[in-house]
């Protein structure tokens, strides 16, 4: 009977007619899943857009070698503010210690340099004399010692660093990259789950800086050290895989190179989010691909080689972000030449400027002859013989170049909330008016620099709906609304059925967390465990209540939508904010709600929701924010705290610069005056309550300072990751009581 009557409701649903004012919903299959794709779409989409814009920012001035070189300041700066170069360098000395081998009579010593703040650079030098100096970046892979054929695994041919030695040409210095392997020791006694250039990139991000930032730097260091009172050494960088990437963009940032060679590194960028992870940049691909990087070099000369492209494969296995490394195709390569020689050709016009050099080295023994002057196509020299070998301990320096860096973010994330106040200084925290306006232009950097910015939903909202429940005290509808092409917004609106002709009420948005679905708050028949149908409970005391699906499903197939939108200057947040915006919009036309009263309610990843869209949505009258409230740097970079996302395989957690800008507690500034509750499980594990109290500490001392201290508020209970529903419902009630004369 049961069965049957079950039956008769989902048939008489399934045949309502939709919500007045909307049209009929009939799209079927998993909407969630949908909703991930189109996303995805839009973001191929864009990506090749952007592409095709860059060219239109490109205006160097080529009416003098000193205007070009002028010209190309500006995107010198920009470039380095998106690697995170931001920091001054050391004075940097090369200190050699043990001797690693002998070519030619020529020694081999061990190095390290000062980069900045305690970072180092560490490698091989030889001792050598002359005014050039050769600096081999060989691929993360690669060792300086397989450079000069102290250890085995690369080819004679491609020895480089042996040839130029045993040639007598140039002093060479090789050096060391952070390579990807995984296991690398972390504080208290953890092993990291996914690759070591993968943990020290969530930890960069989130501080601003990048590993491909922080060993350019090391590269420019050593440029630093060895041009230190030798004005006119010539310097040349000779870069494979990483290393060639690494020595294109450090001799775009640094004129003093005179001549760079990239094997295995000229392709297009724009399939970065395919790539490890640890190539990520923030924004990038607005402004630069490979053949925006490599015209900087103009007019010196930039040497290529389309060979020895590394081979990666990283899966999602062990928690990490999977990405792949393979050769470019001839197409592809073909292309991105193409494009830097458009960007450079105004030069040849003028006849002032010679045009940047692109030549192609066709074979490895070719690969430093241009360079260093010797006559192509004479045979290769055989590489010279070592003597004396004495290979470094690889594995305990791969633990020390990570450690290194590693250490160097958490004394950033120990920096960081100093940082933030030079950062807020220019919000005017003498009134609470004030503040609120003040926080507009913080609002605005929030959005444009961290979470991203998209243009307005594009197109017209094309309502639709369909009944999927109904109980005794009120109907559930599912309701689809468009944002762009390939973009929508839906979930559950829940009415409840006192609702009396042109009443008006309260609505509270109630936000499922990671891989949940509306169905999780808002069905009748569900008690989820984390929710215990919370969305339910409030329609039941007669709230309206939209329950939206958010885009944070599908485990890697979500994931890889924050690795498209990063390179774009976007994230997941930048959909999700102008989805709620359409909802919000929708939801202030319908004729039983109140415009003024609607509020924010989120668990877990509902939680981040909660610190982030009413903070840029203002049309959200109060937030909740349950199971997530924490001290959010610490939370993403601390490498030390059992509960750190650097320990697992949330690498869609982090955002860039944050830990300089905004923290939860900065977040609720931005959500300030309106009212902002906070609701802790002792036994949650995402973090511990020291922390939670911490950063809330920071949040309640603002609101009563500012004379508004009843409208910020938090409840502990005893329980796991989980709705509470006590303290926040007497929290949504008062704040949401009809006002007298309202």
């Amino acid at each position: 009977m049961k069965t049957a009557l079950l039956l008769l409701v989902a048939l008489t649903c399934a045949h309502a007619d939709p919500l007045p004012g909307t049209q009929p919903l009939n799209e079927d299959g998993d909407l969630a899943a949908k909703m991930v794709q189109g996303i995805h779409r839009f973001l191929d989409r864009e990506t090749v857009e952007v592409t095709k814009a860059r060219a239109a920012l490109w205006k160097p001035d080529t009416s003098s070698p000193e205007a070009w070189e002028k010209s190309m300041e500006p995107k010198r700066a920009r470039l380095r503010q998106l690697l995170g170069m931001v920091d001054k360098r050391d004075v940097s000395v090369i200190k050699p210690s043990l001797t690693a081998g002998t070519i030619a009579s020529t020694r081999i010593q061990r190095v390290e340099w000062n980069v900045l703040r305690g970072v180092t650079g560490e490698g091989l030098v030889t001792d050598s004399a002359g005014k050039t100096v050769v600096i081999v970046i060989p691929d993360c892979g690669v060792t300086p010692e397989q450079m000069f054929g102290i250890t085995p695994g690369v080819p004679p041919e491609r020895q480089y660093a042996n040839h130029v030695t045993t040639s007598n040409l140039a002093r060479v210095l090789v050096m060391s990259l952070v390579d990807r392997r995984e296991g690398a020791q972390m504080p208290e006694g953890r092993k990291s789950k996914f690759s070591q250039r993968e943990v020290l990139w969530r930890a960069g991000f989130e501080m601003g800086h990048t590993i491909l930032g922080y060993e350019v730097e090391k590269v420019l260091a050593a440029v630093d050290a060895l041009n230190a009172g030798q004005a006119d050494i010539r310097i040349i960088l000779n870069g494979t895989g990483e290393g060639g990437l690494i020595a294109l963009i450090a001799a775009a940032l640094d004129s003093r190179v005179g001549i760079v060679n990239v094997t295995g590194a000229f392709a297009p960028l724009d399939a970065q989010w395919r790539q490890p992870i640890d190539r990520t940049v923030f924004g990038l691909l607005r402004e630069f691909g490979l053949a925006e990087i490599a015209a900087m070099v103009a007019p010196r000369e930039l040497w290529v080689r389309y060979a020895d492209y590394p081979q990666v494969n990283l899966t999602d296995v062990g928690g990490g972000a999977p990405g792949v490394l393979s050769p470019p195709s001839a197409e592809e390569r073909q292309t991105e030449t193409q494009r830097e020689d458009s960007l450079t050709s105004p030069l040849t016009p003028k006849g002032k400027i010679p045009v940047a050099h692109i030549g192609i080295i066709t074979s490895p023994e070719d690969a430093l002859r241009p360079a260093l002057g010797r006559e192509e196509g004479l045979p290769p020299d055989p590489p010279g013989k070592v003597s004396n070998a004495n290979p470094a301990d690889e594995p305990a320096r791969q633990a020390r170049m990570f450690n290194n860096l590693l250490e160097d973010t958490q004394t950033l994330m120990r920096q960081a909330q100093k940082t933030r106040g030079e950062y807020w200084k220019g919000a005017d925290f003498s009134s609470a008016e004030k503040f609120a306006e003040s926080t507009k232009a913080y609002r605005e950097k929030f959005w444009t620099d961290v979470v991203g910015k998209l243009p307005p939903a594009t197109l017209p909202p094309n309502v639709r709906s369909r009944q999927i429940y109904d109980t005794e005290k009120f109907t559930g509808w599912e309701v689809m609304l468009d944002v762009y092409p390939d973009v929508f917004a839906f979930g559950t609106l829940l009415l409840p059925k006192d609702l009396q002709p042109g009443e008006k009420r309260a609505v509270v948005v109630c936000q499922h967390g990671l891989e949940g679905r509306p169905s999780d708050l808002a069905d009748p028949k569900l008690d989820h465990p984390a929710y215990h149908r919370f969305g339910v409970q409030l329609a039941e005391k007669g709230y309206i209540v939209f329950a939206p699906q958010n885009p944070y499903i599908g485990k890697t197939e979500f994931r890889q939508i924050c690795r498209k939108a990063w390179p774009l200057g976007l994230s997941l947040w930048s959909f999700i904010v102008r989805q709620h915006e359409v909802i919000l919009t929708w939801l202030k036309t319908q004729p039983n709600v109140d415009a003024s009263r609607i509020a924010f309610y989120g668990l877990s990843y509902g939680g981040k929701s909660a610190m982030r869209l009413p903070a840029l949505l203002p049309d959200y009258c109060l937030s909740i924010c349950s199971a997530d409230y924490n001290e959010w740097i610490w939370k993403n970079v601390d490498a030390s705290a059992p509960y750190s996302y650097l320990h697992t395989n949330e690498y869609d957690m982090v955002e860039w610069n944050m830990g300089n800008t905004f923290n939860y507690a900065e977040l609720s500034w931005l959500i300030f005056p309106r009212p902002f509750m906070v609701e802790r499980g002792h036994d949650d594990g995402v973090s511990c309550d020291e922390w939670v109290a911490y950063e809330f500490a920071r949040t309640k001392r603002l609101y009563d300072k500012l004379g508004r201290g009843d409208r910020a508020e938090i409840e502990f209970f005893n329980g796991p990751h989980t709705i509470n529903g006590q303290g926040t419902f007497r929290f949504l009630d008062k704040w949401l009581a009809k006002q007298p004369g309202q």
